[in-house]
């Protein structure tokens, strides 16, 4: 009994395995780039630049001349709104809004032209019951949208400077 429940979890994860399925957020991040300049981040992204750059044996310079990517910060603002209140005229759910315009350049400093500004949207409902659970929630939302957008300029980064 205990043998043939052995095999059907281990054949269930490697089915998962097999297929490709992993935990949201938890997929490897490959960067090319191995030294980083970042220029006018506010402290969450620059936090979110170096846990990413760790994961892939990258760092953040404080060289911008030693730097194989050079990311310069133009804008970044972050904007909590309601989306719905309740019958007492309190939140019942927040729409959060991070929008970022920034710059590239690659080893030779030479920015490219403007890129596109990353916008980032989530919602999240908003239970009058649990205020400080809902907090430590919308923090761990923000950290997840400060992620996906420096994913996002790797990625752009990746497309447009031939290494």
């Amino acid at each position: 009994m205990k043998l043939s429940k052995f095999f059907f979890v281990f054949f269930i994860a490697f089915g998962l395995n097999a297929c490709g399925y992993n935990l949201r957020g938890m997929g490897e991040t490959t960067v090319k780039f191995k030294r980083v300049y970042l220029e006018g981040a506010s402290e969450a992204l620059m936090s979110q630049f170096d846990k990413v750059l760790k994961m892939s044996s990258a760092k953040l310079t404080k060289n911008s001349q030693e730097a194989d990517l050079h990311v310069k910060v133009v804008n970044e603002t972050f904007n909590r709104r309601t989306a719905s209140l309740n019958f007492s005229g309190r939140s019942n759910q927040y729409d959060l809004n991070y929008r970022l315009e920034f710059e590239i350049a690659g080893a030779d400093n030479v920015f490219l032209g403007a890129n596109k500004p990353l916008e980032i949207n989530r919602s999240y409902f908003n239970d009058q019951g649990y205020v400080i659970a809902k907090d430590q929630e919308e923090n761990v939302i923000r950290g997840e949208m400060y992620r996906q957008a420096v994913i996002s300029i790797f990625d752009r980064a990746q497309s447009q400077i031939k290494k």
